[in-house]
């Protein structure tokens, strides 16, 4: 299966453990997306990325690692079909593949494996840009042909040796020009396809979790350490630049991006300070093995205040990039290429070439201008045309109906089952399990009412430390019967949410819980006093006369 004399187990090592990080990447990229989107469209966002690594693992394997890096077809255009199915693996990677000096010693398998995360990830990336309007079956197929028609080439043309890129003197470390700007160049042709969201740009898209957001972007963060500290085949000091050139970067550019946006917003924020971070990640991982340290700090700087600014992007083009895939992702990578030009430092890394900076002149940057071109004009091109062949075959647009609730159309299941009552923080200490029906709290107040009377509110559920301070209270007032709703009601002036990334949406309905409660008439004013303390309007309480049903002959 595979004929290798020397392999060195510590380069090997270094290689499988970086394809992990690598693959736990999609996943974090999955919940990183998954966090920002509708509550009703979690499960749809976390699928779409999920899938990615189901399909395009295959055709990687069947023809997309042939065309990568099987032996160049003569154009420097696209490999050979003799591995298809990775049948005739006789060899080893060629030498100086990427970066390597001298003889790669890991094993076929293990650069196929490595290489396979990277041709996963990239069209996942689309995901975030068209958040919300993606029909299952139409991404499936587009993911399919995509990997397999755009990123396979580029990637030889950048990666292969015999690449007319690689051999033009364009360079690109881990992926700037082949992940990122082939990506961002997808988002815009699928976007020209797809089209916008109901109501954009007027109605912002709440996030549905946080949390979720800041879980993904911190794995992403640890994946990224596979993503350009692998990329050298060998673990050595080079390895070790390119780590900490990846993690300083994503330092420097959280910290410009929330410096920027408390002097734009007032405020600076958690997304924003993780957007800050993957844009710093972005943007040096095409030079991540070819500068030194302090080039990397500046490199993730400039990513910061530049991603940040970028955010405007998508409404000078008018097009509906849901989580700002263009901002982060497709002006990162393309930074980051032409900076390369810049900070290229071959006292670095032997097999690179000094940039601007460093006195190697223009021609350097010169390359990577070429190869930014190129590769987005031909990502875009091809971007456009297979997904709009998807678009009339398939679909690819989900249709208007389905868009507020893809996890229903597409999952038939909710993503969370957690309303504003059950979230409400309850009272109790661990404690042995009580008897069927004397559990605590289950007693409800029992005593008939005289003279009845219903009185309904809406209260503030923000106002409430406990379920329990409620019912004892109102209870104490002389509630005979209580019953507390999710409700969402009225403003009369719009309420401004915030939203990550300094966006944000005027409710004109905001959310509150809707309190019934049975009591004798003579009590309604000690109960409308309670309702009161949490919020309740007495303009906006109603009483009602009630006939109990145990009256009812």
């Amino acid at each position: 299966m595979l004929a290798q004399e020397a392999v060195n187990s510590g380069d090997t090592a270094w290689v499988l453990v970086c394809t992990g990080l690598v693959l736990f990447m999609t996943p974090g990229l999955a919940a990183f997306y998954g966090g920002m989107v509708r509550t009703r469209n979690v499960l749809a966002m976390l699928q779409q990325n999920m899938i990615a690594l189901g399909v395009v693992s295959l055709t990687w394997v069947l023809v997309g690692y042939t065309i990568a890096f099987g032996d160049d077809a003569g154009t420097g255009l696209f490999g050979n079909l003799e591995l298809f199915g990775l049948t005739d693996l006789k060899v080893p990677p060629a030498p100086n593949l990427h970066v390597v000096a001298g003889q790669v010693t890991v094993p076929t398998l293990a650069f196929v494996a490595y290489q396979m995360m990277f041709a996963v990830i990239t069209p996942a990336l689309v995901t975030g840009a068209t958040a919300g309007r993606l029909k299952f079956a139409g991404w499936v197929a587009f993911l399919a042909i995509w990997s397999v028609v755009v990123y396979a080439p580029v990637a030889h043309w950048l990666w292969h040796p015999d690449g007319w890129l690689a051999k033009f003197g364009t360079q690109d470390w881990a992926g700037g020009m082949v992940v990122h700007a082939s990506a961002g160049a997808a988002v815009l042709g699928t976007l020209l396809v797809v089209g916008r969201r109901r109501g954009w740009p007027k109605t912002a898209s709440p996030p549905n979790s946080i949390p979720l957001t800041i879980l993904g972007a911190g794995i992403l963060w640890f994946g990224w350490f596979g993503f350009n500290g692998g990329d050298g085949l060998q673990a050595n000091g080079l390895a070790a630049q390119a780590l900490i050139n990846t993690h300083l970067a994503a330092a420097a550019g959280m910290l410009v991006w929330l410096v920027a946006e408390r002097l734009k917003d007032g405020h600076s924020t958690v997304v924003g300070g993780v957007s800050g971070a993957v844009a710093g990640l972005a943007t040096v991982t095409p030079a991540a093995g070819y500068v030194n340290t302090l080039s990397a700090i500046a490199i993730g700087a400039i990513a910061g205040i530049v991603c940040h600014f970028a955010l405007r992007l998508k409404y000078l083009l008018r097009l509906d990039d849901a989580l700002d895939v263009l901002a982060v992702h497709f002006v990162g990578g393309m930074l980051g290429s032409l900076l390369v030009g810049f900070f290229g430092d071959s006292g670095v890394n032997p097999l690179g070439k000094d940039g601007l900076l460093f006195g190697g002149g223009g021609s350097l940057l010169w390359h990577q201008i070429v190869g930014v071109v190129a590769v987005v004009a031909f990502s875009f091109v091809l971007s456009w045309a297979i997904a709009a062949a998807v678009q009339a075959v398939l679909g690819l647009r989900a249709p208007a109906d389905e868009q507020d609730n893809l996890d229903h159309a597409q999952q038939a299941a909710d993503a969370y089952h957690l309303g504003g009552v059950a979230g409400l923080n309850g009272t109790g200490a661990p404690q042995r399990r009580r008897e069927p029906g004397r559990e605590r709290g289950a007693e409800r107040p029992t005593r008939p009412a005289q003279n009845a009377r219903l009185v309904t509110a809406t209260v503030n559920p923000t106002l409430l430390p406990t379920t329990r301070e409620l019912r004892d209270a109102l209870v104490g007032a002389g509630a005979t019967s209580i019953v507390l709703l999710d409700a969402t009601v009225s403003t009369a002036e719009p309420i401004a949410r915030s939203l990550p990334r300094g966006y944000w949406q005027d409710q004109d309905l905001v959310g509150r819980a809707r309190v019934e409660v049975v009591v004798e008439r003579e009590a309604v004013s000690a109960v409308l006093d309670v309702l009161g303390r949490y919020g309740a309007e007495r303009s906006e309480c109603f009483v009602q006369d009630v006939q109990l049903a145990t009256d009812v002959r």
